[in-house]
């Protein structure tokens, strides 16, 4: 199985985090979609496990969610 190059899985990683489309991030890095939906399910799951790791014992009075989360939670109500 092929893998992506850093330079390249930080490029699409760049991209969505700058908020645009998985098909948008196809077409600028010249990567199938499928191969970036399985980076980003890579990704995510890695922080997942940071998150579990790391965060613990934390006494929060309040939470802020970005706009990263709204649009998310726009985007599966459509």
């Amino acid at each position: 199985m092929n893998r992506l190059n850093p330079a390249r899985r930080t490029q699409i990683i760049n991209c969505l985090a700058e908020g645009n489309s998985i098909r948008s991030t196809e077409r600028m890095t010249d990567t199938h979609r499928e191969t970036i939906t399985r980076l980003l399910v890579e990704v995510g799951e890695g922080c997942h496990a940071l998150m579990d790791e790391q965060m613990r014992g934390l006494t929060c009075r309040r939470i802020q969610v970005d706009e990263i989360g709204r649009m998310s939670a726009r985007s599966s109500a459509k």
